[in-house]
């Protein structure tokens, strides 16, 4: 079984601050385009639902502008009265 050693600290201290720092420098890097594709796909699928709220209401609108056909139960029969 190996002891705790002090250079055994100091050299998991400089690791997780490195390592801290190389995430923090790629996160400055990447994160803004991240974000910026994260924003355009939000953006185009608004935009899709956008249109497609439109295009129905246009379809509805143009269902109930169409005159309602009457219909056509049968013929009209005239009986006359016998006595």
């Amino acid at each position: 079984m190996e002891t705790a050693s002090f250079q055994g600290l100091i050299d998991v201290i400089l690791f997780i601050i490195i390592f801290y720092y190389v995430v923090k420098f790629l996160a400055r890097l990447f994160l803004p385009v991240l974000a910026k594709k994260v924003v355009e796909k939000a953006s185009q699928q608004f935009q899709q639902q956008q249109e497609n709220y439109q295009n129905q209401n246009t379809t509805q609108n143009q269902a109930t502008e169409k005159p309602k056909e009457k219909k056509i139960v049968g013929e009209y029969v005239d009986f006359e009265e016998i006595e």
